[in-house]
């Protein structure tokens, strides 16, 4: 029994160094210090590094989780999903509630320990995996051009990626999404709607 409480207790702490590490890094940047998320997270900043030997496999860690969010939800929702129109509103309104971090991952890609690109890209192909059900679905419906699945989401991402990384341009005062999203929503599908 004791046994079960520390360990309890140890996934615990892990898990509120990860909380706070996403909230620093959302706020700060990834140049924020393990110190920093110490502080914030209320443990010895030796505490970090018994659950995350370095660094860099907080951050890693920190983002394979972040992915593995962002995926699980897009799943539920393809699943459930069968308008192009619907799925990208929903995935604007996950993304709205990550936003802040979101622009740092991908303003930041570059500050970022070497194995991040690919657990991005990893996330970024199951996202694609899941709007491309939904995106054949409406092809086949013949309500979305024939436009290869990759075309219509790499547009999509590139357009929404021009406006978060541009945020200071297009809405310095406050979140980019929900002032936006329904205008870029209704621009992309103008543009592949048949």
């Amino acid at each position: 029994m004791r046994g079960s409480k520390r360990q309890l207790q140890k996934e615990q702490t892990r898990e509120n160094i990860l909380q706070t590490a996403y909230r620093v890094y959302a706020a700060q940047g990834f140049t924020a210090t393990t110190a920093m998320i110490a502080k914030e997270a209320q443990v010895s900043h030796g505490t970090i590094f018994v659950h995350f030997p370095s660094v860099n496999d907080l951050i890693s860690q920190l983002i394979t989780a972040f992915g593995s969010q962002l995926t699980a939800e897009m799943h539920a929702l393809a699943k459930k999903e069968d308008s192009i129109e619907t799925l990208l509103t929903a995935y604007l309104d996950i993304l709205s509630g990550h936003e802040a971090f979101y622009i740092r991952l991908i303003s930041e890609k570059s500050l970022l320990p070497e194995d991040v690109p690919f657990i991005l890209a990893n996330t970024q192909s199951n996202i694609a995996y899941h709007f491309s059900i939904v995106i054949a679905r409406e092809i086949a419906q013949r309500t979305v051009k024939n436009i290869p699945a990759a075309m219509i989401f790499n547009t999509w991402m590139g357009l929404l990626h021009y406006y978060l990384l541009n945020k200071d341009l297009f809405s310095p005062d406050e979140p980019l999404l929900p002032r936006y999203g329904s205008q870029l929503t209704a621009v992309f599908l103008e543009l592949i709607k048949q």
